[in-house]
């Protein structure tokens, strides 16, 4: 049995690619959610209206902040955790807008508690989600 061959080089995902398929997989959260623009400004962290639509008409030339990606990829979790938990893609997406009586959110929707600004917040739904997955949240 012989080795398999060792690639000289590794395909590096650059931050620009990471930052493009972020963006481009958000804007279809954000379609699916029937998230405003509004809404989708505070989730990415309240950047410039130029920006962000210069984000929406060029993603490969993004050149987002570790802030920026961070809630990216805390949206694009809970996203991913929503429809494992939810195959219903209808159920999944409207859940984000629905009254929870989970101690996380109080009685408010998911999307009031991520609206807060905060990039912990993102992380708290997110922990929430894996938690449930998991079988309890922790």
């Amino acid at each position: 049995m012989s080795a398999l061959p060792v690639p000289t080089e590794t395909a590096e995902i650059g931050p620009e690619r990471m930052a493009a398929a972020g963006l481009r997989a958000f804007d279809r959260i954000a379609a699916a959610w029937g998230l405003t623009v509004d809404e989708q400004l505070r989730l990415l962290g309240q950047p410039p209206r130029s920006t962000f639509y210069a984000w929406r008409k060029h993603p490969e030339r993004a050149a987002l902040s570790r802030d920026t990606l961070e809630r990216l990829s805390n949206l694009l979790g809970i996203y991913k955790s929503l429809q494992i938990l939810l195959p219903d893609a209808a159920a999944a997406d409207a859940w984000v807008r629905k009254p929870n009586a989970a101690s996380p959110f109080g009685g408010r929707s998911a999307l009031d508690r991520m609206l807060a600004g905060n990039v912990g917040d993102l992380h708290l739904v997110r922990r929430y989600l894996d938690g449930v997955r998991g079988g309890g949240w922790a």
